[in-house]
């Protein structure tokens, strides 16, 4: 783990063939993503670590195969400042200020951009970001100002996204029953966007088959005799740490399906962040592009809805082969 103590210090010695330039670009940049020091030209200080070592290992054999030569060496330091001293080689601070810079001259021109460039970006932005996080093998202040930093830009893009994102709300989630919400005209944010798609996918699959929709200009002009959902003052928005589809799973007694518990984590992820899911960065392009392609909200719930019945085949599948 990057965030770990690492045991000891590796240094890698290499050199190679003045007519190797193309391998020594390679190997200099293999390093450098590595997070490697520098001391001078063909030496190079790391961190200890299996992993790390194993890296510098691949590395250092590359380099023989080239018809260079390379050392690999665990090294120590002779005394507790000069420990220190070779912590301080790895600071990422510049490192950080320059991302947090970038993020800062992307947030200008926000506003101006498509969802799927929008889409484009934030993974673009988050690819940096976690590479540089990689190599922070002494993490500070100024790691966790850029966490900082990166959850309000993320913050900004669902704004431009999805005006009027709902707080959160405390309380408990009463169970409801479905019989009673039949044949009903549901309401919401018109643009949809992640959760209120899947929202209405999962009205309409599982809740209401006979659901109609009003998609809304602002929250303001909800019909009172309509089920608004995911806007401040709906009937169904989130609470607690749930995203609305989560809390119309949990109000409709969903929440045993394992199912629609992996397409809550997607949703969940892609409205209000968490932990990585492997599907989310998928289900987002294909949203970011059909957003961009269809300006009316029933074609866009169609097509997504048939995006989330494939995932919810796969997901349910997946589920019944774990128990067999």
């Amino acid at each position: 783990m990057a965030n770990e103590d690492p045991p000891g210090w590796l240094l890698l010695v290499v050199s190679l063939p003045t007519d190797g330039a193309t391998a020594r670009m390679r190997i200099w940049r293999a390093l450098k993503a590595l997070g490697c020091v520098a001391l001078r030209d063909g030496a190079y200080l790391m961190p200890g670590g299996d992993e790390r070592a194993q890296a510098l290992k691949d590395l250092a054999d590359e380099c023989i195969r080239e018809r260079g030569n390379a050392w690999l060496m665990a090294v120590q330091p002779r005394l507790a400042d000069e420990d220190e001293t070779w912590r301080a080689l790895f600071d990422r601070s510049n490192e950080y200020a320059e991302l947090r810079k970038t993020w800062k001259e992307a947030n200008r021109g926000l506003a101006a951009l498509s969802a799927a460039e929008l889409a484009r970006l934030q993974r673009k932005l988050q690819r940096e970001f976690d590479a540089l996080k990689a190599i922070d093998f002494f993490p500070g202040d100024a790691s966790a100002e850029s966490e900082a930093a990166w959850t309000d830009f993320c913050r900004r893009i669902d704004s431009v996204l999805s005006p009027d994102e709902p707080h959160e709300m405390a309380g408990s989630i009463p169970r409801l029953d479905p019989a009673q919400y039949q044949g009903r005209t549901w309401a919401t944010r018109r643009r949809l966007w992640v959760d209120r798609v899947a929202s209405a996918w999962l009205i309409r699959r599982f809740i209401d088959s006979e659901a109609r929709f009003r998609w809304l200009a602002a929250p303001s002009d909800c019909p009172k005799s309509a089920l608004g959902f995911d806007f401040d003052g709906a009937r169904f928005t989130h609470v607690g740490n749930r995203v609305t589809f989560e809390t119309l799973m949990a109000s409709f007694s969903l929440d045993g399906d394992p199912a629609l518990q992996r397409l809550a984590t997607i949703v969940h992820h892609l409205d209000v962040g968490g932990d990585p899911v492997p599907e989310a960065s998928g289900f987002e392009a294909v949203m970011a592009g059909a957003r961009e392609r269809l300006d009316d909200d029933d074609a866009l719930l169609a097509e997504m809805s048939t995006v989330l019945d494939s995932l919810y085949a796969h997901f349910e599948r997946a589920a019944h082969k774990a128990k067999t």
